[in-house]
């Protein structure tokens, strides 16, 4: 960032904390690391908060974050039907390209329906052998357990090697698979460069390029992966097109494969930030799935979501106009004391919830399952294999992002059981 943008940005900050006691700034060193405490003084002071900063609402506690991820009514995901500068609008997607993420009824409504027809819990379940073998080979590969990143050696490539699998991809694309997904994974970011979006946009024809003709064979020769089941997903006489298909799959790509990652890390280090749950883990492994909930709620791997307001209408007594812009910030609402009794304490036998992780409503996250069968495999197999698992070197820095929370490493010390 140029020194003279980085200013404007601080200034615009600062007014806003004048004029409101409190101000949002989702890419400042001290939020990239640790959101939290600003989340907490929103709720506190601003609970409807105007940025400036993002041209956007921001909204904190967990009953309007809520309130609003249900109501698609009067918000709606697709962002030319909110207030955009001429640079947001110069650097949407072209509507044809646009993901289910993007998308309204009735439009979302008709994919949706095709394309849970790919993802029921039977085929997800599927996938556990998969992903065992998959830990499994990755652990085998550590070449020193008593020093490694665990982002690098398991958090990453678990995921990418399943999504993978799922698609059909074989062993000898999945570095390039690798290169797409993480530049696509970029995109979700709304403050990203124009290199980056320029990247990005260049990993998305290439995908597209190698995923048009396997679309065709798998047409005329269906097979056991997620590509022939979205090829012969069928409601109410419709199908997927091959440009919907192929929208799909870029979707799958990139956020089948950050969360999941971004799961492993961010709940491996609240562990061990938090020994004592730890150690109860490992006295009771049966509470890896609770644990896993507790996880995703504590340190979501995405913080934010986004949404324009369709018609006039009123949230917590507060007066929203259409076209004006919305963020959600899960990671605020899943720590509302008014919801979690004592929020910022890690608890893997908390019964409080839901959180919001995955969201909420029509939009709720497809591959929520997927993603939670990962992180229990992955925290399972870690645990039974080493003894004792620490910390190594510095405090672990996360990744910089509005929607995202991910650790850039990991460095962990283990001794095997």
């Amino acid at each position: 960032m140029s020194p003279f943008r980085s200013a404007a940005i601080s200034a615009i900050v600062l007014r806003e904390r004048l004029q409101s006691g409190v101000a949002y700034h989702p890419l400042s060193a001290r939020a990239t690391q640790d959101p939290y405490p600003a989340y907490a003084a929103l709720r506190a002071r601003a609970p409807v908060h105007r940025s400036r900063l993002l041209r956007a609402w921001v909204f904190t506690r967990y009953a309007d974050v809520d309130a609003i991820l249900r109501d698609h009514r009067h918000f709606g995901n697709d962002p030319r039907k909110g207030s955009m500068t001429r640079r947001q609008l110069a650097m949407l997607p072209p509507p044809h390209e646009y993901t289910m993420l993007l998308l309204d009824p009735p439009d979302h409504t008709r994919l949706r329906a095709l394309v849970t027809k790919a993802f029921t819990r039977k085929a997800i379940n599927a996938l556990e052998p998969l992903i065992r073998r998959t830990m499994a080979a990755l652990l085998d590969d550590i070449a020193d357990p008593a020093a490694f990143d665990l982002i690098e050696a398991v958090a990453r490539p678990l995921p990418m090697i399943v999504v993978a699998g799922m698609l059909g991809v074989p062993v000898e694309d999945r570095s390039q698979f690798t290169v797409w997904a993480a530049r696509r994974a970029r995109l979700l970011e709304p403050t990203i460069s124009r290199r980056e979006r320029e990247a990005g946009e260049v990993a998305s024809r290439e995908f597209d390029d190698y995923f048009g003709p396997i679309i065709e064979e798998r047409r005329a020769e269906p097979r056991t992966d997620i590509v022939s089941a979205l090829v012969q997903a069928q409601a109410e006489g419709a199908r997927l097109s091959d440009r919907e298909t192929l929208n799909m799959l870029r979707l799958i790509l990139s956020a089948g494969t950050e969360t999941t990652a971004n799961l492993i890390g961010n709940g491996m280090l609240a562990l061990l930030r938090h020994p004592d749950q730890l150690e109860r883990l490992r006295e009771d492994p049966g509470l890896i799935p609770a644990a896993v909930e507790e996880l995703l709620r504590f340190d979501a791997p995405a913080q934010a979501d986004f949404r324009r307001v369709l018609v006039d209408c009123e949230v917590n007594g507060f007066r929203l106009r259409e076209r004006d812009n919305v963020v959600l910030l899960l990671g605020a609402a899943n720590r509302d004391p008014e919801v979690f009794d004592n929020p910022d304490r890690l608890d893997i036998e908390r019964r409080q919830g839901p959180h919001l992780s995955f969201g909420r409503g029509i939009h709720h996250c497809l591959g929520a399952p997927l993603a939670r069968l990962e992180g229990r495999i992955a925290l399972e197999m870690l645990l039974g294999r080493h003894r004792s698992i620490r910390l190594l070197g510095d405090p672990p820095r996360f990744r910089k992002g509005v929607v995202l929370r991910g650790l850039q490493s990991l460095p962990l010390s283990c001794i095997r059981a």
